[in-house]
């Protein structure tokens, strides 16, 4: 069965939805891609919804922290130099002409940031200091401006299931508000999906909203995917804390049960050393390399890094505390829905998307991590996919208004076995099969394999499992399963790509391979299917001259 497999679905009646809006927009997700691209399709003159499973402002991973910022003069050689920087470290895949609208729609959204009155700090010498954004001050600004702009917020709201005409056009989603218990339907001409990537539950800070829903449910109506091998981002933190916060570590010594400094660990390779040693033996650092300025800007610069060591009474500077590595996925992946055009359209008519749902691999190839590159893809692409949202679905419900609307969800919701759905077992079985470094972080042929093969097994078991019998209920199955789909692409796009390329680690193939310089898309649920695309060639040509 194909990737369209829960299309055969009854068409939504009257009395669906405790709670029914329309629109010509909406946006599911609230992160800094969501409302970029709410405020954008406004300024088209588009009636926007923003549904947002936490509350629009404080949810998600920008949210609760500072991030850094893409923003690059367009003066003289900088953006030249930017772009080269990273080109082959994301293992040439990124495209010139991709990277070149983002830092010129960075550069003009931050102007547009200043008018707002974002409060950009100054240097020494007066001139504003835009490259990084502190996330409560940022949400707090675009949720201003997202309510300003006329469109209609639908705080702690999870969408549940996409919502398309009988030509298979999306036509907008169903969810339900989690402090009512009341569920909701938004027809509207287009939808655009921002609802972040996926960590798979794995206590990363802002992440316990991001765990794929959305390319669950772009799926279900036939989106593809690319690079979602590119997946096994983890972040570096203390045990203790869900904070991954990583610049700090740069100063950091890494030290094993013994005292011992591990030999390597603050190299270029660290991360895969602090993987491997952890598998053996806990892994404990102290922050003793950076002296009494650095440390007074570290408490300025990234207050939250501090409150777990202040609670427990800990000095990260003079004393030992031992880390982790927190998978954080697709979230600081590149991986994620496949874009078509410009205006961030998927394959699928009147689905869009953005932010880290959509793939990264246009600006990044196969590496990217925290911030940065992230953090103006986001605000770029949700305002070219707000905008093209408008425009298409301003055309679509004035020409549709009453066009039936069929409901796409497939896992949890359309299910006809009498086996119910346990979210919680689903959860941790997804969990043991991506969170161990052996399995995710060091891939190899044969445990893919091994891992494949209980994944599908599980995905056969809920296609006949029950519905689940509340709304509430659903939002956790669904999640489940959006989880287990991510891990099934994931995968099997691993597999695939028998080279190491990026932050994709192959043991068995540990060379980059020139002839594996392609994109792989993916897609399906029941059956997953993975193919080759190549990568435009003047991409390579001109960021390497």
């Amino acid at each position: 069965m194909g990737a369209r497999d829960f299309l055969q679905h009854s068409a939504l009646s009257a009395t669906d939805g405790q709670r029914r809006h329309e629109a010509d927009v909406l946006v599911i997700g609230g992160g800094p891609a969501g409302t970029w691209a709410a405020v954008s399709a406004a300024a088209q003159g588009a009636r926007v919804v923003l549904a947002d499973k936490g509350f629009c402002g404080t949810s998600g991973a920008t949210a609760p922290s500072g991030t850094g910022l893409w923003h690059v003069s367009p003066e003289g050689t900088a953006r030249a130099d930017a772009k080269a920087a990273r080109f082959a470290m994301g293992g040439h895949l990124a495209e010139h002409a991709w990277m070149d609208r983002v830092l010129a729609q960075t550069w003009d959204n931050v102007e547009r940031l200043k008018e707002w009155g974002y409060p950009f700090p100054a240097d020494e010498e007066g001139r504003l200091r835009c490259n990084s954004l502190q996330g409560p001050e940022y949400m707090r600004l675009m949720r201003k401006r997202v309510k300003e702009s006329g469109a209609r917020i639908l705080d702690h709201s999870p969408a549940l299931e996409l919502l398309v005409d009988e030509h298979g056009t999306v036509c907008g989603a169903t969810g339900v508000n989690r402090q009512s218990g009341e569920t909701w339907v938004v027809r509207a001409g287009a939808v655009v999906i921002a609802t972040g990537g996926c960590a798979f539950l794995s206590k990363a800070l802002g992440c316990n909203v991001l765990t794929g829903d959305g390319q669950l449910m772009a799926a279900e109506v036939g989106a593809s995917l690319s690079g979602m091998e590119f997946s096994n981002a983890y972040g570096l933190g203390p045990a203790f804390s869900s904070v991954t916060k990583s610049l700090f570590y740069n100063w950091a010594t890494f030290y094993d049960r013994d005292g011992q400094p591990v030999e390597g660990a603050g190299s270029s390779r660290g991360r895969s050393i602090i993987a491997q040693t952890l598998q053996a033996q806990p892994v404990f650092a102290c922050i003793d390399r950076a002296d009494a300025q650095v440390r007074a800007w570290m408490r300025t610069a990234q207050p939250n890094f501090f409150v777990s060591f202040d609670r427990q009474g800990i000095d990260p500077f003079t004393q030992h505390f031992p880390v982790t590595l927190r998978l954080e996925g697709t979230v600081r992946g590149t991986g994620g829905l496949n874009l078509v055009d410009d205006s961030c359209a998927t394959s699928v008519p009147g689905l869009y998307a953005a932010g880290d749902a959509a793939t990264r691999e246009l600006i990044c190839g196969g590496f990217t991590g925290g911030g940065s590159h992230n953090a103006a893809w986001a605000l770029s692409s949700g305002f070219w996919a707000g905008a093209g949202a408008a425009a298409f679905g301003q055309d679509a419900r004035s020409a549709g208004a009453h066009r039936p609307a069929l409901r796409a969800g497939g896992v949890a919701l359309n299910t006809r076995g009498a086996t119910p759905f346990d979210s919680q077992t689903v959860v941790r079985a997804v969990q043991d099969e991506v969170f161990p470094y052996e399995r995710n972080w060091f891939r190899q042929g044969e445990v893919l394999d091994a891992s494949l093969a209980r994944l599908d097994a599980l995905w056969a078991q809920l296609r006949g499992s029950a519905p689940a019998p509340t709304a509430a209920e659903a939002v956790r199955a669904r999640e489940a399963a959006a989880m287990l789909a991510t891990a099934r692409w994931m995968y099997r796009s691993a597999l695939q790509r028998t080279e190491t390329r990026g932050m994709h680690r192959r043991r068995e193939h540990g060379a980059l391979d020139p002839s594996q310089q392609h994109r792989l898309l993916s897609g399906g649920l029941d059956e997953v299917w993975v193919q080759r695309q190549a990568v435009l060639n003047e991409a390579a040509a001109e960021v390497t001259a």
